[in-house]
Parts: structure tokens; C-alpha cells; sequence
């Protein structure tokens, strides 16, 4: 299958990788490039880090890539724009082709980030492969356009994790079902350890049956296709949200009701959890089916902070004229589609990144069983960078790399919403809702707020 035109077979040695972090480049090239070297100890997990088709590159969140130096044995080329990327220099470059990677590491288990951009301008569905690692698919028909909803040229980062090493080799191939794979960077990583250095400062255990604790959430009462031209409509019905065994349930259902054909909940703690840097952990456990579109995200407490068209009180949500979105910012710690089972989704949305303008920042990793098992979502915020995280796997990073608002409007208090829509923009993206799959639900088993211990520590002298 893995035709010998393309053929990429590369086998490293640990005294030959150059893929430590803080090595490599000039401090000339690192200051040009914008690195941050204080990165150095968020980075020190990194086993491996490869540019394919280009030179040693410092990312500007300090992972130090080496320079491919394989010849002759695949295509190697330039992509000159690339569209929502952090740092899209280490996008720039690809190699194209059936790939085989044999990288000698130390045993243990491993997460892999790969990094991704389309060169050519052609249809979805036209470039397809499967990602295989250590013998087993982890992606299956990847279709890098597709996943960045078409928008060509436009970055991907997809984390595979729990990869296990038993004989010092790990093993990468990229394998086409349609045209030729094209890959841009690789970085892999041992799995992290859990979170350490935060006290815990607000949070829901769900402990008490019943309803909501109304001291600590709101409900969102909404009608069908206020936003994102959702087909549910939200209630405060115990049907549809309610605390059972210590687990909240968002549950959405098929019936006719107030002018919408399915129903379901959104909760807030907007007044009433609100916070200013820190991490939330949220633990949940994910519904299935074509039509679900599952969210636990961050809105800004002041919308109309950095808003220019529209007054303090508008409703804004879902408002064409009203700009408080994008412009005060958003954080998504947690998006699943049902169509779309394995993939779980990390996004920031500002003024000059979102989805409209094709530059949105965003990432995704690999979640096998997300809704059959709970798994934690969580964000750490701080006035420096934003990291997205799945079950301590750090997949998503966001830099504040600039003093304008709209870039980085991250700067005062955000809240919790958590909700579970039916249809809309996306929830329909991969093809119509299945009725089949109703009553279908998101389970919360907590949330949790946390500050540094030592800033803590700090604020009580």
C-alpha cells in the first residue's frame, strides 16, 4: 500500500534528536521569532519535536522543533499563508506522501500532537488518510479540510493520546484512503502528570438531589434558533435539567414544545461564579448521536466591555447588530458534535480571531469513549496564555501576544455555561439529526475553580 516513491522510513536515535527544548537557535532567531523561553518547564515533557519539510524553528510557546533532514524520499514543500495558527511559521513547511516514522524513545506512554495545513485549493473529501500509531488507527479519514470547516489554508492541531511504547520504538504512519497525507510538525510528549500548585475556590460536587442550587447557577430560557440556529428549545424543566445521584444531567428530548420539535437545558453561573484567571475543572461524561452538540465553555461577565455597537442591557446573545460577540471574548473548554464521535474541541473566539474571518484558533485531540466513561475538561487562565486540557493533557494553548483587545480580551471576569444543544450550525454539519437517539443526555459529576496556591497564600498576608 505504501507505495516506495513515497515512501518515509526514519529512524532517530536519542543522542541524535535535537528536539530538546531551549537549543538549537541563536538568541538572534529566538527574539526575531518571538519565542518565550520562560516555557521551558511547561515544555520539559517533550520526547520529540520535528518541522517537516524545514529548518530548526523555536515556536513562539518555547518547543524547540528540529530541522528535517530526510532527503529524496517524499515530497517536500511551502505553504505562504496560513490561517489560524498562533505561530504559523512551523505550518509553513510539509512534506507529502505515505509516512512511516520509527522514533527511538524511552519506554512509557506518550501523547502525540500533529500539526497540519492544506496546500492545495481542492474539495473536501479529496485528501483523506488514516493515522496510525504503535499498529493501531487513532485517526480515522483524516480529512484536514474538512475539520477546519473548509476554510483552505487554515491550521490544525490534533492530539492523539495514551499512546504506549513497550520496546523503545515509537511508530507513526500516516496511510492514504484518498490522495496523499501531508503532515507539517510532530510533537510528542509523555503523558502528563495530574495538576499540582491549586486550591480549590468555588465549586458543585451535585450532592444534593433535586433541582439546581440556584445559589450557585441560572437557567437559560430560551426558544429554538435564538442562537446558532439551534432546534431546541431551553427550559428550567426538571426534564430537562435536574441533579440525580450526584451527577448533574442536561437531558435533551423529541417533542413538541413551544414552537420547537426537541427540548434541553443551559445553565450559567454568571453573578455567581465568576472569576478572573485560574482553572476550572469541569468531569463529564458526553451524549452520542448525529444532531447532539455538547459544550462546556466561558463567557464574559461584562459582555459589553469591549462591544461597540450596542449598550449596556442589549441582548446580545444571538443579536446580528449587538458586537459584545466576539469582541469581549469567549473560551471553549469543551466542544463535541455527535457526528463526530473521537474528536473532542478546544477554541478561543476574539474580535481578530473567529470563525467568520477564517482565523479562528482552535484545537482538537483524540477521545475514544467520551460517551461511555467521564472525562475531565479543564482551562488554565492566566494574563500570559490560555491552555485547553483533556484529562490533564494540555492540547490547546492560546498566547497572549499582543496589548490590543482584539486579540486578547481576556482580561476581566468570565463564567461558566454548560449546555446541550440539538442541530444548529454545527450540530447539523455532519448531516441531519437522528431521531433515534432521544432522550439523549450530558452528565456533570462536578465543577471546580481553583487559584494558585501561592497566590493564595500571598492574599491572606
Amino acid at each position: 500500500m505504501l507505495g516506495i516513491k513515497y515512501l518515509l522510513t526514519v529512524v532517530l536515535v536519542s543522542a541524535l534528536l535535537s528536539a530538546c527544548v531551549g537549543h538549537g537557535n541563536t538568541p538572534e532567531e529566538s527574539e526575531n521569532r518571538g519565542a518565550n523561553t520562560s516555557y521551558t518547564k511547561i515544555n520539559s515533557d517533550i520526547a520529540y519535536a520535528v518541522n517537516f519539510g524545514g529548518s530548526a524553528y523555536l515556536s513562539n510557546d518555547g518547543i524547540q522543533f528540529s530541522a528535517d533532514n530526510i532527503e529524496g524520499v517524499s515530497a517536500v514543500g511551502l505553504i505562504s499563508n496560513i490561517k489560524g495558527a498562533q505561530d504559523p511559521t512551523v505550518f509553513k513547511s510539509y512534506r507529502e506522501g505515505p509516512i512511516n516514522l520509527t522514533l527511538a524513545v524511552d519506554n512509557g506512554v506518550y501523547d502525540l500532537t500533529m500539526l497540519f495545513a492544506e496546500p492545495e485549493t481542492h474539495a473536501v473529501g479529496s485528501r483523506v488518510f488514516d493515522v496510525v500509531a504503535e499498529g493501531e488507527t487513532v485517526i480515522d479519514d483524516l480529512d484536514v479540510k474538512l475539520m477546519r470547516d473548509g476554510n483552505h489554508h487554515a491550521s490544525l492541531d490534533r492530539t492523539i493520546i495514551g499512546v504506549e511504547v513497550t520496546d523503545g520504538n515509537l511508530k507513526v504512519a500516516l496511510v492514504p484512503q484518498k490522495g496523499t497525507p501531508v503532515i507539517s510538525a510532530l510533537v510528542v510528549r509523555k503523558t502528563q502528570n495530574p495538576m499540582h500548585g491549586w486550591s480549590m475556590v468555588w465549586n458543585d460536587e451535585f450532592s444534593n438531589p433535586g433541582q439546581l442550587d440556584m445559589s450557585k447557577w441560572s437557567y437559560n430560557v430560551w426558544p429554538a434558533g435564538k442562537v446558532n440556529t439551534e432546534d431546541q428549545a431551553y427550559t428550567n424543566r426538571e426534564k430537562n435539567v435536574r441533579v440525580v445521584d450526584g451527577k448533574l444531567i442536561l437531558e435533551a428530548h423529541k417533542e413538541d414544545y413551544s414552537g420547537a420539535n426537541y427540548t434541553s437545558g443551559r445553565v450559567h453561573s454568571l453573578a455567581k461564579g465568576d472569576f478572573m484567571y485560574g482553572r476550572a475543572n469541569i468531569r463529564a461524561k458526553l451524549p452520542g448521536g448525529q444532531g447532539s452538540w455538547a459544550a462546556l465553555w466561558m463567557l464574559p461577565s461584562d459582555p459589553f466591555k469591549y462591544s461597540t455597537t450596542c449598550e449596556v442591557g442589549a441582548d446580545w446573545q444571538g443579536s446580528d447588530e449587538c458586537d459584545a460577540w466576539p469582541n469581549s471574548g469567549e473560551i471553549d473548554i469543551m466542544e463535541h458534535v455527535g457526528y463526530d464521535m473521537n474528536t473532542i474541541h478546544g477554541t478561543v473566539h476574539t474580535k481578530d480571531y473567529y470563525w467568520v474571518n477564517g482565523r479562528q484558533r482552535k484545537a482538537s485531540i483524540d477521545g475514544q469513549d467520551v460517551a461511555e466513561a467521564f472525562h475531565e475538561y479543564a482551562v488554565e487562565w492566566s494574563p500570559e496564555r490560555i491552555d485547553i486540557y483533556f484529562d490533564n493533557t494540555r492540547y490547546f494553548t492560546y498566547l497572549n501576544d499582543s496589548d490590543r483587545w482584539q486579540s486578547w480580551p481576556f482580561d476581566h471576569p468570565y463564567h461558566l455555561v454548560m449546555n446541550l444543544a440539538i442541530g444548529g450550525d454545527w450540530g447539523r454539519a455532519g448531516g441531519p439529526i437522528d431521531d433515534a437517539i432521544f432522550p439523549v443526555r450530558m452528565e456533570i459529576d462536578y465543577v471546580r475553580i481553583y487559584k494558585p496556591t501561592v497566590e493564595l497564600e500571598l492574599s491572606k498576608r
